[in-house]
C-alpha cells in the first residue's frame, strides 16, 4: 500500500482495526470499537482525534456540521461502523465526509460479524474551496449526524 496516498498510514490503521476485532470479536457498539482504536493508534504512536466536527457549506453558507469517528494524523478520516457488511450509505458518508473537510483519504471500519475495510479516496484538487468563515451560522443542533 505505500504507493498509494497516505498508504503506509493506511496500512498501519487497518492493522491496528485488526488487532481490536481480534481481541474484541463481534457485537459492540461503534463507539466502543473506536474508543479501542484510538488507544491501540495512540500506543503506536499515531496521533488521534476523536469525534472532531467539521463544518459543511452550500454556497459559501454553513448549513451544518458532522463529526468524524476518528481522524488519524491529521490525514486520514475514519468511518467506525458495526454492521452485518459495509453498506452504500456507509461509503456515501465517508466520501461526503472527505468532500467536507481537508483531508483526501479515508477507510470505513466494519467491526461485523466478519471485520471488513473500504478505502475511498476524494483529493482536494477535485473539492470546492472551503470557506474559512460562514456568512451566516445557522443552528447546528439539528444539522449533526447520528450514525
Amino acid at each position: 500500500m505505500s504507493n498509494l496516498l497516505h498508504g503506509e498510514l493506511t496500512e498501519a490503521v487497518i492493522n491496528a482495526f485488526y488487532h481490536v476485532y481480534n481481541t474484541l470479536g463481534y457485537g459492540f457498539l461503534p463507539s466502543v470499537y473506536a474508543k479501542s482504536l484510538a488507544i491501540t493508534l495512540n500506543k503506536r504512536g499515531l496521533t488521534v482525534s476523536s469525534r472532531v466536527p467539521v463544518k459543511v457549506f452550500f454556497e459559501g453558507e454553513q448549513v451544518g456540521y458532522f463529526h468524524a469517528d476518528l481522524i488519524v494524523s491529521d490525514k486520514l478520516v475514519l468511518l467506525v461502523t458495526s454492521t452485518e457488511t459495509i453498506s452504500g450509505a456507509a461509503n456515501s458518508q465517508l466520501i461526503n465526509y472527505l468532500r467536507a473537510s481537508p483531508q483526501e483519504v479515508g477507510l470505513v471500519l466494519n467491526f461485523g460479524v466478519t471485520p471488513e475495510f473500504s478505502r475511498k479516496v476524494f483529493t482536494n484538487d477535485r473539492k470546492p474551496p472551503l470557506p474559512r468563515t460562514s456568512k451566516k451560522n445557522t443552528d447546528d443542533t439539528e444539522n449533526t449526524d447520528q450514525h
